[in-house]
């Protein structure tokens, strides 16, 4: 393997994982995919490469379709709600493709957005993913699945209607987020009913995914009612001092990272709309949590 195949994949390498992430929701999945897309890279006769990047990128969405029809048959398995892998992300610094706008990057890493696009077909999310998020041509899309760029249209235009039918018009305000966070946890370590009232919208919701391995509820909690009582009745728990609790970018926006011991328990992230949390996200799944590095409280 020359030294100029290996410096042309590597400076690809960060791209391929940003499209597999956004393809598969998953640290694990998308790495898997990338690390088959280089052997693919290693194997190829590359004086028939004329364009690395296109390569690549083609090599990368197919992996990542086959992927994803595996995984969404184990989804159906899954115990309780299922949400992405959180993913660390500093979008400021994403380099951010020809054709692409960098609110709609960042965005397309966010937990509503993902959970929505579960829903679309293998080949409706790589279109999506690639058009909306990437910015690729119709035409480089359809090269890069092997269809027509009639059928490319067609699938963008459904993907497209599908995400906006769905999709929560939440507000992205990373102040005003990071702001309602802090007021959320404070509330609920102190078993602070009123003030998890105050922060929390009427008809708020709670989602969290353990995966059925922690202590999390198993289904979709509806009402801020609901949803303050329970996280004032744990509040003892979470007052333990193992616990220590940090501020990072975590899909795009300020959440939470909780860690016991020092090693990365879960995290909490929420959508904000009018000026009160829409929906809380809890991720404790430890197969999900284990690859979000700690930092220094902030």
């Amino acid at each position: 393997m020359g030294a100029d195949a290996t410096e042309v994949f590597e400076q690809h390498r960060p791209f391929l994982e940003g499209v597999a992430y956004r393809m598969l929701g998953r640290v694990a999945d998308a790495e898997d995919v990338v690390q088959e897309a280089w052997l693919r890279w290693s194997a190829a006769d590359r004086g028939e490469v004329r364009e690395p990047r296109a390569y690549l990128v083609r090599i990368t969405t197919r992996l990542a379709v086959d992927r994803l029809r595996q995984i969404q048959a184990r989804h159906e398995a899954y115990v309780g709600p299922w949400l992405p892998e959180p993913l660390v992300t500093d979008t400021r610094a994403e380099p951010v493709p020809e054709g692409a706008d960098r609110a709609l990057l960042s965005e397309s890493v966010s937990l509503a957005l993902l959970v929505v696009m579960e829903s679309l077909s293998p080949l409706e999310r790589a279109v999506f993913v690639l058009r909306e998020a990437f910015g690729f041509p119709h035409a480089e899309i359809a090269a890069a699945l092997g269809r027509s760029e009639s059928a490319v249209r067609q699938l963008a235009g459904r993907a497209r209607r599908h995400v906006d039918e769905r999709k929560p018009r939440y507000e992205v305000n990373a102040r005003q987020q990071r702001d309602l966070t802090e007021r959320f946890l404070e509330a609920a370590l102190g078993g602070d009913l009123g003030g998890l009232l105050d922060v929390l919208a009427p008809d708020a919701r709670l989602v969290a995914d353990s995966g059925g391995r922690v202590k999390a509820p198993r289904r979709v909690m509806h009402t801020a009612d609901k949803i303050g009582r329970f996280m004032a009745a744990i509040a003892e728990e979470g007052r333990d001092p193992r616990f220590t609790y940090t501020m990072q970018e975590i899909n795009g926006v300020p959440a939470v990272l909780a860690s016991w011991e020092g090693e990365p328990y879960g995290t909490i992230l929420v959508d904000v709309a009018d000026g009160r949390i829409q929906t809380v996200y809890i991720i404790n799944n430890p197969s999900k949590v284990a690859r979000l590095a700690v930092s220094e409280p902030s």
